[in-house]
């Protein structure tokens, strides 16, 4: 990592925030208190120099963060789903940030797909349109396939984005290593972890080939899913830097008032995008990971369309049932089951009082839940939850991040449809139902079937490890080390056998 580079990356962006007039903005859109507004103000303005100039018909903030590039702007397109944190006027200008940036031009998108696909345009579409839209990473067209006449939407990354998001990421790296250095109560966060996970999805997100997979895959997993379509994947109109997909024909889901003038139920819409969400990362493990409103359409027939799934989530069978179980006991307000999880989990170190620790959630879940539906709040649960868990002595989870942020995100984007939507008394029915297939009886039995099909992988070994655990036990005494193997393997084999008993009596049962 490039020190001097880092640093000169950094006091462009504080610069580029004072030249603008966005750090203003932003210090009194998110109240900062007044010793550390000081503190940004004297260290940004000596610099304002030095900062990018940026887009000048653009409000401040937005204006600042594209003109820093790609990774400032996916910062900013988080932030516009978050009204109740930087407030609505903010939030309407950070909407721009998710599909109405800059374009470039159609003759640079139709070379970089002969590039990529060695075919020329003319070739592979009738029709190429302009940039529909313009986003962070990429700009879309619309075109329509010359050997079926089917409409589509082609995605083409923008010239040289790879270098500037290496360049952004160099940066956050050696700013998490000043944080940790400078600040060691904070290494209990694991900045280098967080900026670690955040550079594998962003590198993901730039080969479309991957994107095009995950957008398959999506489909296959979502296809019996009511109200929710995906396009489909044009596989042979896709490459490592272009992807082809069906057109969405839809109003977008951040246009309320297009949404009331086509008939769409707003309330409704709301529900369904948070159940969605929760049902493919529960149910699938495998969600989309970047769900503003950018990202969402409906169709005219009420479906909530997904496009753009460069960045998607994956949680383990584990980790989903640890999710699931700390959501179910705060709907249900058992702090104590919450605690519980938490350390069998081993979220919290073992040498913390599990007593303690509910009473200290309990004080995080009855404020929420004694509010106002209008004011009850993932992001406000997270932000508590967050205190205590730092009190005592819990790490960050980098596999949870990306879902922890994305449940905000979405949380964000039903309460623009509804702001009185009470997110626990929606998302209640999905997580019991994942509860009840996942915790319950049934998912013993289907549990202890995966390992019956595990064991019999090892079947034809277990005659000759009995064979050699009697053998061992004839011989004379070994050393120490060689009694210790010995007993493992005593062990191995018998935990084989008694498990295959188990299983085959409790598959019996079932």
């Amino acid at each position: 990592m490039r020190g001097p580079h880092n640093i000169w990356r950094l006091v462009r962006t504080g610069a580029t925030f004072e030249s603008t007039g966005a750090m203003r903005v932003v210090l009194d859109a998110l109240d900062v208190p007044r010793p550390l507004r000081l503190a940004a103000r004297v260290l940004g303005w000596p610099f304002k120099w030095l900062g990018h100039e940026g887009d000048a018909t653009m409000p401040p903030v937005t204006r600042a963060l594209s003109a820093l590039g790609p990774a400032y702007i996916k910062f900013g397109q988080i932030l516009s789903t978050r009204p109740d944190v930087v407030g609505e006027e903010l939030a309407a200008q950070l909407r721009v940030l998710q599909d109405k940036l800059p374009p470039f031009t159609i003759e640079e998108a139709k070379a970089a797909i002969a590039r990529d696909l060695d075919m020329d345009v003319e070739t592979l579409f009738s029709e190429f349109s302009p940039p529909v839209a313009a986003a962070s990473i990429a700009q879309v067209h619309r075109a329509r396939l010359r050997d079926t006449g089917e409409t589509v939407a082609v995605k083409v990354l923008r010239p040289g984005v790879e270098r500037a998001f290496r360049k952004d990421i160099d940066a956050f790296y050696f700013a998490a290593r000043m944080v940790e250095l400078l600040s060691p109560s904070s290494r209990r966060l694991r900045p280098m972890d967080v900026i670690r996970h955040f550079e594998g999805v962003v590198m993901g997100e730039l080969d479309l080939r991957l994107e095009a997979a995950s957008a398959s895959e999506f489909a296959a997993n979502t296809a019996g899913d009511a109200g929710f379509t995906v396009p489909e994947v044009k596989w042979f109109h896709s490459g490592r830097r272009v992807m082809t997909l069906g057109w969405a024909e839809g109003v977008a889901l951040g246009d309320n008032a297009a949404l009331d003038a086509a008939g769409h139920d707003r309330v409704a819409l709301s529900e369904r995008v948070l159940q969605l969400f929760l049902s493919h990362a529960l149910r699938d493990g495998f969600f989309h990971g970047d769900m503003h409103q950018g990202n969402l359409k409906v169709a005219p027939n009420g479906d909530i369309i997904a496009i753009d799934f460069g960045i998607m989530g994956h949680i383990d069978v584990y980790t989903r049932r640890v999710y699931a179980e700390i959501l179910y006991g705060f709907i249900r307000r058992d702090y104590k089951r919450v605690a519980e999880v938490h350390f069998e989990a081993g979220y919290v170190p073992p040498d913390r009082d599990v007593d303690e620790f509910a009473r200290a959630l309990r004080a995080v879940g009855e404020p929420i839940f004694g509010m106002d539906a209008t004011r009850i709040s993932m992001a406000r649960l997270l932000a508590y939850l967050f205190e205590v868990t730092e009190r005592f002595g819990m790490e960050t989870r980098t596999e949870l991040i990306l879902l922890q942020r994305t449940m905000v995100v979405v949380e964000g984007v039903a309460r623009s449809l509804n702001p009185r939507m009470n997110i626990w008394r929606v998302a209640q029915p999905v997580v019991e139902d994942y509860i009840k297939n996942a915790i319950g009886p049934r998912a013993v039995v289907r549990d202890l079937t995966e390992t019956a099909k595990v064991l019999a992988r090892f079947g034809p070994r277990l005659p000759g490890m009995v064979e050699e655990l009697l053998i061992l036990q004839s011989q004379p005494p070994a050393p120490a080390r060689t009694l210790s193997r010995r007993l493992r393997l005593a062990y191995g084999a018998a935990g084989l056998v008694a498990g295959a008993a188990i299983t085959a009596a409790a598959m019996g049962l079932g």
